[in-house]
């Protein structure tokens, strides 16, 4: 499958059914089942319609949804990066996860910042995005900050029993 974006350490590309053993890794991370929450995903088959009727999903129905981020040099899959539509928000949030052996090494920021400059680009009818977060996920806050969210608010997400920190980037000022 071909890259959506190139970056100098990275290739992001849609997932899809092969991918099933990376989700299945990522989504049992302790950073995931802390700060995103726990799939019960247990086995290939859990992660293969995990992805049939999550992400792939949203790419036929919004043109969007979360993209592999894969490391130029080796082709490792180290982490997922991309927009999400979520029935609260009016406009999708832009979402990310890394597996532990690849944090702290810039790749976020990367992904991050040139999935901002590809949807600014391929989806020049959205004005802005969200980005939702736990109010102690200090990396991924740090990360929102700067790419330019701003952050907005407290919000219960409807049907969740804790907070979470609402950010908003408006896609027509400057990116970083």
């Amino acid at each position: 499958m071909h890259p959506l974006i190139e970056t100098e350490r990275l290739f992001i590309r849609q997932l899809d059914l092969s991918d099933a053993p990376f989700m299945l890794e990522l989504v049992n991370t302790p950073a995931w089942l802390r700060y995103i929450g726990d799939r019960q995903l247990h086995t290939i088959e859990d992660a293969e319609r995990y992805l049939a009727n999550g992400v792939m999903e949203s790419y036929a129905e919004n043109g969007y949804g979360g993209w592999l981020v894969v490391l130029k040099e080796s082709g490792l899959p180290v982490g997922m990066c991309g927009l999400f539509r979520r029935a609260y928000l009016p406009a999708p949030d832009l979402g990310f996860a890394f597996l532990p052996g690849h944090s702290g090494k810039g790749y976020a920021y990367e992904a991050a910042t040139a999935t901002l400059r590809y949807v600014k680009q391929q989806y020049s009818y959205l004005e802005s995005l969200y980005a939702i977060t736990i109010p102690d996920n200090s990396r991924s806050i740090r990360l929102l900050e700067k790419c330019r969210f701003r952050y907005l608010s407290l919000m219960k997400p409807p049907g969740e029993d804790t907070d979470v920190k609402l950010f908003l980037l408006n896609l027509r000022d400057q990116l970083p």
